[in-house]
């Protein structure tokens, strides 16, 4: 196969094993394209096949159901390479001729030669229009909400949901679902302790972050004529792990954390849920700075490691422990408590395009069950002046505001902190209770987090 039909056969790859396995893209493909030796502009085009065709999977697959005789029936295998091949003649400037052989072939290549031959009648009629074109066959008739839907691929549940939490009607939520179609940045941090941003600057192609002191954004080539690589890995200093690839709105949270005013002599902080680390690192390089132990807690194993990895070589005394936080029983009290706490991720769309379809309204109850729990204990594992930082990377009302009344109705001893302080740089307006970002306005992930200090 040729090297823009690798690029092809990596998309492919990594979609059933999104499709199948339920792998997270953002983790499967860097290392497919290291194992397929494929970079520069090669792996430039399957990473906007594999993270396009899984972002645009709502629209593509109505075009596809529109123009297949059979759909019911249709293997995954073939739906995939439908969805490639759509993708490309629908929102990429790939020429039809080039996109369907191309896609043709791979079918040939993955399933048989028969899937092939349907791969290709099917592909030749979705040619025969633009998308703006296959909008006004497909919309007619839909809802609002649901029009919605198929223009920017997302489940309708999602859209009502961002709609509640931003404030948003049917026409501004436009911007906040564009937003989450765009490809994220990749953002750095310079972990306290480790390296400093004007140290991070020093590499070629890097520009300053917008929000965080300690953020710097790999800029990306806007010609044919520049090329530098914008993979992480090719930067030393994130290879010997002093700098970290961490989203400004993950950044800010750990940032606030490690700022806010707590009253008393400091001894040692608590992250209680871990996994992956970025934020552990962060706040472990704070503690070290004022001389304060620092313990992560993870349930899961594997990524009790991925947590030792982002801790090996940062400063001070840090400990991780396996366990589920619910059930951890310190014989002493925390000065600062992150909880992180699992969530939907409806916030984080633009780095996890499979999110949008793997969660459903029927997830949200078990969840917030959990948050309410993790956040229940936190207050029983924190001292007098201290403070506890409820966080997730949803904007979902169950999961943010009704959580944080539910515990404050509860525990009367506990008081929101105004976040206005916390974070000048955002700007929120005075007294603010909660920081939530919103992807089309601060262009990070839609991170939510309340800060509840402890007064008695």
């Amino acid at each position: 196969m040729s090297r823009v039909s690798a690029a092809r056969q990596i998309a492919f790859d990594v979609l059933q094993a999104v499709q199948i396995n339920d792998a997270y893209s953002n983790l499967v493909l860097p290392s497919a394209l290291d194992r397929a030796k494929v970079s520069g502009r090669d792996a430039g085009l399957a990473t906007e096949l594999t993270y396009g065709a899984i972002r645009r999977q709502g629209s593509l697959d109505a075009v596809i159901n529109a123009c297949a005789t059979r759909t019911d029936d249709m293997d995954a295998d073939v739906r995939d390479v439908l969805r490639i091949g759509a993708y490309q003649l629908l929102f990429m400037r790939v020429p039809v001729h080039a996109a369907v052989s191309e896609t043709v072939e791979l079918a040939r290549h993955v399933v048989n030669v028969s899937s092939s031959k349907f791969v290709n009648a099917v592909l030749r009629k979705i040619c025969e229009q633009t998308w703006p074109e296959w909008l006004q066959v497909l919309t007619p008739g839909l809802s609002p909400i649901d029009a919605l839907a198929l223009e920017f691929s997302y489940p309708a549940w999602v859209i009502r949901s961002l709609m509640d939490a931003y404030k948003c009607d049917v026409t501004e939520v436009r911007a906040v679902l564009e937003a989450g179609n765009e490809p994220a940045p990749v953002s750095l941090v310079a972990r306290p302790g480790q390296s400093t941003l004007d140290e991070l600057l020093e590499t070629p192609h890097l520009e300053t972050g917008r929000w965080s002191p300690l953020a710097a954004t790999i800029l990306r080539p806007t010609s044919q004529d520049e090329f530098w690589s914008t993979r992480p890995g090719d930067i030393e200093l994130v290879r010997d792990n002093r700098v970290g690839v961490q989203d400004e709105g993950s950044q800010l949270v750990a940032l606030a954390m490690a700022n806010v005013q707590v009253e008393g002599n400091e001894s040692v902080w608590l992250d209680m849920c871990a996994g992956p680390g970025g934020k552990a690192a962060v706040l472990a390089g704070f503690a070290a700075e004022r001389d304060i132990d620092f313990i992560a807690l993870e349930p899961v194993p594997t990524r009790a490691r991925l947590v030792e990895n982002s801790l090996y070589n940062a400063p001070g005394h840090h400990e991780v422990i396996v366990v589920d936080a619910r059930e951890y029983e310190p014989d002493h009290a925390f000065d600062r408590i992150l909880v992180d706490a699992p969530c939907t991720g409806l916030g984080a769309l633009r780095r996890r395009p499979e999110a949008r379809w793997r969660k459903q309204p029927s997830d949200i109850p078990t969840l917030t069950v959990l948050q309410a729990q993790l956040l229940n204990h936190a207050s029983e594992l924190v001292r007098v002046g201290g403070v506890i930082g409820y966080a997730t990377c949803s904007p979902h009302i169950a999961e943010t505001d009704a959580i944080v009344s539910s515990f404050l109705r509860k525990h009367p001893n506990f008081a929101a902190v105004d976040m206005s302080e916390v974070l000048p740089q955002l700007e929120l307006p005075a007294d603010s209770k909660a920081m939530r970002l919103r992807p089309d306005v601060h262009q990070t992930d839609g991170m939510f987090l309340s800060i509840l200090r402890r007064n008695t």
